[in-house]
C-alpha cells in the first residue's frame, strides 16, 4: 500500500484524451511532463503516408486539395498529425489565413464543375451558360461545396447556387467564394487521406 504524506496535497492522475487542446489550467510543477499524442490502431493509412512523406511531396499533394501553395507549405510543415481531426483543424486555421494573393492563386486553379451527363440538354445547357455568366462577373471559377447534397439534386444546387451568388457584389462574393473553397479543401482532404497517398483532385 502507498503512504500519502497528509501535509502534502493530493496531485491528480494525469489522464490522456482526445481533446488535442491543451487543459484551462496552468501546470504546476507537480505536474507530469506532457506526454505526445500517439495514432492509434485505426489511423488511416493516408495519414500515416502524408506524415511520413518529404516536405516537397506533402506540399505537392497538399496542393491537389486547395491550389495554395503557402496554405499547402503550412500544412506540410507542422506535421506529423496525431489524428485527421487535427489535420482538417490545421487546414482549416490555414484556410482562414489565406491572403488575397493566396486566394487568387488557389481559384485560378479551380475549373467549372462537371458537366453532368445524365441530366438533360436543357439542364447542362443552362449550367454552362450559368458558369460562363459568373465567370464574367467575378473572374473565376463558380466554386461550391456539395457535402451533404444528393448526387440527383446537385446539378440543381450549382445552378441555385449560381443564381443567388450572381447577386452578389465583387468582394462580397470573395467572402463566400472563400468560405466555400475551406469546405471543399476540407472535402477533399477527408478523401485524400481515405485513399492513400494518391490525393486525386475532386470537384464534389
Amino acid at each position: 500500500m502507498r503512504h500519502v504524506n497528509p501535509s502534502r496535497p493530493a496531485v491528480p492522475e494525469p489522464t490522456l484524451t482526445s481533446d488535442t487542446h491543451a487543459p484551462c489550467r496552468k501546470p504546476g510543477p507537480a505536474d507530469a511532463p506532457a506526454i505526445p499524442a500517439q495514432k492509434s490502431a485505426g489511423t488511416p493509412h493516408g495519414l500515416l503516408l502524408l506524415d511520413a512523406a518529404d516536405p516537397a511531396e506533402a506540399v505537392e499533394l497538399l496542393l491537389s486539395c486547395c491550389h495554395s501553395r503557402r496554405w499547402a507549405e503550412r500544412i506540410a510543415a507542422h506535421r506529423p498529425y496525431p489524428t485527421v481531426d487535427a489535420l482538417l483543424a490545421a487546414a482549416e486555421e490555414a484556410g482562414y489565413d489565406l491572403t488575397g494573393a493566396d486566394l487568387d492563386e488557389a481559384l485560378a486553379a479551380e475549373s467549372s464543375a462537371p458537366a453532368h451527363p445524365g441530366a438533360p440538354p436543357a439542364a447542362r445547357t443552362a449550367l454552362r451558360a450559368a458558369h460562363a455568366a459568373y465567370e464574367s462577373r467575378f473572374g473565376h471559377a463558380f466554386v461550391i461545396s456539395l457535402d451533404g447534397v444528393r448526387p440527383g439534386e446537385r446539378l440543381d444546387a450549382v445552378l441555385a447556387g449560381i443564381r443567388s451568388r450572381l447577386g452578389n457584389e465583387p468582394e462580397e462574393e470573395r467572402v463566400v467564394a472563400a468560405d466555400e473553397l475551406r469546405r471543399l479543401a476540407r472535402s477533399r482532404l477527408v478523401l485524400a487521406v481515405a485513399r492513400g497517398l494518391t490525393f486525386p483532385r475532386t470537384d464534389l
